[in-house]
C-alpha cells in the first residue's frame, strides 16, 4: 500500500484533473530535440555507408518464418524486417568488394517452444553454423575474423542467448561473435552481454497494429499511472524474488489499492487505447531490463517510468531519454507514488511536448515499408557513425584471433 491514506482519493482527483488539462494543451504542441541529438535523430545514412548482404541458403531464415510465422509479430522480429529492409535499401551493394559493413541475415530468435519462446540452445548453434557457411564461401570474414560484420541478436541477453540473466552471463557472447558488431535490444552497463561497440536498438512492436489502435490526441489523460503484465513469474520463479529482480512485486505489493494506480496482469483489448489516457507508464525490467513497453509508452505518448537499474536505451545519442522520461532506482520502488506526484507540471508538459515529436515515435518502430528517421535507419546510422574502419580491423597474413572451439561444449553441436 502507498502512503496516500485518507487523503488519496483527493489528492488523486487532483492530480488527474490537472494532469488531464495538461494533455489537452501538449495534444496542440510538439518540442524538437535541441542540439547534437535531434541533429542525430534527423540523419540520412543514404550516400554514407554500403552494405553487403550474404545470400544464406533459405533454412537460416526464409524456411524458418514459414515453418513458424509467430516470429512474424514477436517481440525479437526486428532480425527479421531488418533483413527484408537491406534487400532492397539503397545503401545494399552487390558488390562485396565496395562495402563498408558485411550483413549475415540469420533469424536466431525463430526457432520457438510451443509457447512462443526462442529455444535457447538453438541460438549459438544457428549462429555458428551460419558463420562456418560464409567463412567457407567468401573471404571477407577471414581477412577481418568479423571486424566489418554485423548481426542482428534481439534475445533476452543479446548474443548470451539465454532469457535468464545467471545462465546468459555463465555462457556469456558467443566467441565467434567477439570482434563483430552486434545490433541488440539487451543493454545494461557493465555486464557481460553487452559488448563494447554495440548497437542497442528498442525491440519489435508491431507498427501497423498499433496505428489502428489510435485515439484523437486531444483524448484526456485520465489515468495517473499505467502498467499490464506480470508482477510474478510463477513458473520459471516459484520462490520469487528473481524475476525482475523484485521489482515488479514491489509495484503490487505497494500500490495495488494506490487509486493512482491503474495496475493489473489482465490485458485489455483496449490496453493501446489505455496508454494514451495515462500520463505515466510503468517501463520495469522483467527477465531482461528492456520489453516492448518502452516503445509503445513513446508511441502513444505516455511519459515511460523506467525500472531497471543501469539499462542502456536505444539510440541513446540520438533520443534524449533522461528529458522523455523518469528514471526510478529498483531500490526505490516503493517510493513510486511520492516520486511521480513530485513532478512539476511544467516538466509534465515538455516531456509530452517531446514525446509528441513524430521523429521521436518514428525512430522507435521498424514499418513496412520503411520511412526516413525509423529504427532501420537510426541502426544504419549508428553503423556510419563507426565508419572508416581503423587498421586493426584487418588481419595480417595467417593471423588468428578466434577460437573456433571455444565455448560451452553444447554450441559447438551441428545444426
Amino acid at each position: 500500500m502507498g502512503t496516500w491514506g485518507s487523503r488519496a482519493p483527493a489528492l488523486a482527483l487532483a492530480l488527474l484533473l490537472a494532469c488531464a488539462h495538461v494533455a489537452l494543451v501538449a495534444a496542440q504542441d510538439t518540442e524538437r530535440i535541441e542540439g547534437s541529438a535531434g541533429d542525430v535523430l534527423e540523419d540520412d545514412p543514404v550516400g554514407r555507408l554500403k552494405v553487403y548482404v550474404y545470400e544464406l541458403p533459405t533454412k537460416y531464415n526464409k524456411k524458418m518464418v514459414a515453418k513458424d510465422s509467430r516470429c512474424l509479430s514477436h517481440m525479437f522480429a526486428a532480425e527479421i524486417f531488418m533483413h527484408r529492409f537491406l534487400l532492397s535499401s539503397a545503401i545494399r551493394t552487390l558488390n562485396p568488394e565496395e562495402a563498408d559493413w558485411f550483413y549475415t541475415p540469420v533469424y536466431t530468435t525463430c526457432d520457438l517452444t510451443p509457447w512462443g519462446h526462442p529455444l535457447p540452445f538453438k541460438s549459438p548453434r544457428i549462429m555458428r553454423s551460419a558463420i562456418q557457411f560464409i567463412s567457407k564461401r567468401w573471404p571477407y570474414w577471414n581477412r577481418t575474423e568479423g571486424a566489418d560484420h554485423f548481426f542482428v541478436v534481439p534475445h533476452d541477453f543479446g548474443a548470451c542467448f539465454h532469457y535468464q540473466e545467471e545462465k546468459a552471463i555463465e555462457r556469456g557472447v558467443l566467441p565467434l561473435l567477439c570482434r563483430a558488431t552486434l545490433v541488440q535490444t539487451f543493454g545494461q552497463k557493465d555486464h557481460v552481454c553487452l559488448k563494447e561497440g554495440s548497437i542497442t536498438i528498442p525491440p519489435y512492436a508491431p507498427p501497423q497494429k498499433m496505428k489502428t489502435h489510435l485515439v484523437p490526441p486531444e483524448t484526456p489523460r485520465s489515468i495517473f499511472v499505467y502498467f499490464r503484465g506480470l508482477f510474478y513469474d510463477t513458473a520459471n520463479d516459484p520462490e520469487g524474488g528473481y524475476y525482475a529482480r523484485g521489482a515488479r512485486a514491489s509495484v503490487w505489493e505497494n500500490f495495488k489499492n494506490n487509486p493512482l494506480f491503474d495496475i493489473s496482469t489482465d490485458h485489455p483489448p483496449t490496453y493501446y487505447e489505455d496508454m494514451q489516457r495515462a500520463v505515466f507508464c510503468l517501463c520495469p525490467l522483467g527477465w531482461a531490463p528492456w520489453s516492448p513497453r518502452l516503445v509503445e509508452a513513446v508511441v502513444f505518448g505516455c511519459i515511460p517510468v523506467i525500472i531497471a537499474d543501469d539499462i542502456v536505451l536505444p539510440f541513446a545519442d540520438a533520443i534524449p531519454w533522461e528529458e522523455i522520461g523518469v528514471f526510478v532506482a529498483e531500490d526505490d520502488v516503493p517510493k513510486l507514488d511520492t516520486i511521480l506526484t513530485s513532478i512539476p507540471m511544467e516538466v509534465i508538459l515538455r516531456k509530452q511536448r517531446l514525446l509528441a515529436n513524430p521523429s521521436m515515435k518514428q525512430a522507435m518502430l521498424f514499418p513496412q515499408p520503411a520511412q526516413p528517421g525509423d529504427a532501420f535507419h537510426q541502426i544504419l546510422n549508428g553503423l556510419a557513425r563507426k565508419l572508416p574502419h581503423g587498421k586493426d580491423v584487418f588481419l595480417k597474413p595467417g593471423q588468428k584471433v578466434l577460437n573456433w572451439t571455444e565455448g560451452p561444449r553444447g554450441d559447438l553441436k551441428p545444426w
